[in-house]
């Protein structure tokens, strides 16, 4: 018998291998129906916006495309609610999104809406000044949300405009309450990425997609764009519901412009994962984030490494970020043990020098700025011997992003929410992780595996090889696998460190050594400045003043000493 996943799994290798250099003409007449639809659990529904087995027609482009539409699937069932909604998500900036949940407020239905404080305006009501200060990354996604409310073209947004298709504005006009993780008076100890939605008590939607058109359904400007990969399940459970919901009102409190006891990050009180059942399927639940006073065994990072350990036969993860050594020694030894261990991670994150794939590469390299390397490798780092072939990074449409957080064990068990695999998420994040299983359930995450593995880049790419051989030259002591000698070759110029020039620092790029060699960061702040910026690239001061142990007095002392 076919295992789920299996059924025209042929199509899906084909599909996966044209889908990246034609274009949409070609990529139009291709029958995506070749793939027959999973069957889905009657309580647990899980749908893929770059699933093959399915089209649609997305309202912003009005493009006919393959996968699953998100964004209309949170729209219908938010306007299925008869008494409550509450939204917990990083980001939205989805009309369609926002027009549902304010035409449930006017229906009388008590909405709730918590976010992210960095995301928590409306794009309209930024200023000209406050655009010029932006990094490119943020100037690229206002303008793109400027092209969304311009509707007639004309470089200038009306009231109508503003009022229709602004999100944020949206949810203002209609008298939405809402609150971000500023509300505690902390102004985020790290980021709310919480990405979930409660209807009336009862249904549960947990995403690893923020509610933006680039998560949801693609970059309005990039044509062949279909949405950074993620996914969504749709949950039909009390009992959940009542654990969701608890979580909720942690970050609520009394509301906006009541007494200051919203809890965000740690200020909520540590709780264990739960597991109980929702008909057939097994399910564990655990909220982040763990304060550092417990064991790591107890965390979310922890619950990951004790499900992974029960592989017997396979493990496939597909992720974002990867940067927990504890997970990685993990994998390793379940790897040593027989089990098939295959991964993928976003190409934007994947080489980065905090990047787990780099152990399982069987490299170590040196932090760096430039071609300076300061022979210091990231802390822990266990380079395998001999190197995993089946790592690497997936290949996809231009400007989308691998934004899952899963891993498929032993095609039963799935790990998925809204919780990348790293020490931010861990330790100041506030995320959602769920375990599920059930074989009906595992077969989505495991076709969507496949989609991605059959159209990917494994092993050790050649400039990573060049780069690991540069640090080697530069740096004899570092102990680099693999055990094949990289080939010889003339070292390339490289200035003494004691020749660095004096200037200021960039926080998001520099190096452990580098941090800690400004006044008043240790090795613990420098690890804590890095791991904040795996989560979001610092942008002023006060980004920086939002990293646990900085201060008033600190920031003074750095003011002139690090850009960004």
């Amino acid at each position: 018998m076919q295992r789920w996943w299996q059924l025209g799994l042929a199509s899906t290798v084909l599909l996966a291998a044209v889908g990246i250099g034609i274009n949409r003409c070609q990529r139009a007449h291709l029958s995506v129906h070749a793939l027959e639809p999973l069957p889905q659990h009657r309580q647990i529904q899980v749908y893929m916006n770059q699933n093959l087995a399915a089209t649609f027609t997305e309202p912003y482009r009005q493009q006919t495309r393959p996968g699953d539409d998100l964004e209309s699937i949170i729209v219908r069932q938010i306007q299925a609610a008869r008494s409550r909604v509450d939204v917990a998500v990083q980001e939205l900036r989805s009309p369609r999104i926002a027009q549902a949940l304010r035409d449930r407020k006017q229906a009388g239905v008590q909405v709730r809406l918590v976010l992210e404080n960095t995301y928590s305006r409306p794009w309209s009501s930024l200023t000209a000044q406050e655009f010029a200060q932006m990094d490119e990354h943020q100037r690229d996604r206002y303008q793109e949300n400027f092209r969304l409310m311009d509707r007639d073209g004309n470089g200038q947004l009306s009231a109508n405009e503003i009022n229709q298709f602004d999100a944020l504005q949206i949810i203002r006009n209609a008298g939405i309450p809402w609150l971000d993780d500023s509300a505690d008076s902390s102004v985020g100890s790290g980021l709310m990425h919480h990405k979930f939605v409660i209807i009336d008590g009862r249904t549960i939607l947990v995403t690893s997609a923020n509610f933006t058109l680039s998560d949801l359904q693609g970059d309005l400007d990039t044509p062949d764009s279909r949405g950074n990969a993620n996914s969504l399940v749709v949950i039909n459970s009390q009992k959940l519901a009542t654990l969701f919901t608890q979580e909720f009102n942690f970050l609520w409190g009394d509301g906006p412009g009541g007494q200051p006891d919203s809890q965000f990050g740690v200020n909520k009180p540590g709780r264990l994962a739960q597991k109980f059942k929702i008909a057939d399927v097994t399910v564990w639940v655990k909220f982040s984030p763990a304060s550092t006073s417990i064991p790591w065994q107890d965390s979310t990072n922890g619950l990951i490494a004790q499900i992974l350990a029960q592989a017997k036969q396979e493990i496939n993860l597909a992720l974002f970020v990867f940067s927990e050594q504890q997970i990685v020694n993990q994998l390793n030894t379940q790897h040593q043990q027989g089990v098939n261990l295959r991964v993928l991670v976003d190409p934007h994150f994947a080489y980065q020098s905090y990047s787990e794939i780099l152990d399982m590469l069987g490299i170590v390299l040196s932090s760096s700025q430039g071609k300076t390397f300061t022979c210091r490798p990231e802390a822990n780092n266990q380079a395998w011997s001999p190197p995993l072939k089946t790592a690497g990074i997936p290949q996809l449409p231009p400007g989308d992003l691998l934004h899952h957080k899963y891993g498929v064990i032993d095609q039963r068990t799935v790990i998925m929410g809204s919780h990348n695999w790293s020490t931010a998420a861990n330790q100041l994040n506030d995320e959602t992780l769920l375990v599920l299983q059930h074989p009906q359930i595992a077969a989505h995450y495991q076709r969507e595996f496949e989609r991605l593995y059959a159209n990917s880049r494994l092993g050790l790419p050649s400039f990573l090889r060049r780069k690991a051989q540069q640090h080697q030259q530069q740096c004899p002591s570092l102990k680099l696998t693999p055990t094949t000698p990289f080939p010889s070759a003339s070292p390339p110029f490289s200035p003494p460190l004691s020749s660095v020039p004096s200037q200021p620092i960039n926080l998001n790029t520099a190096s452990q050594q580098q941090l800690e060699s400004l006044p008043g960061i240790g090795p613990q702040l420098a690890q804590r400045i890095i791991e904040a910026r795996q989560q979001r690239s610092f942008r002023s001061l006060a980004d920086l003043d939002q990293v646990p142990g900085v201060g008033p007095k600190l920031l003074q002392q750095l003011q002139n000493q690090v850009t960004w």
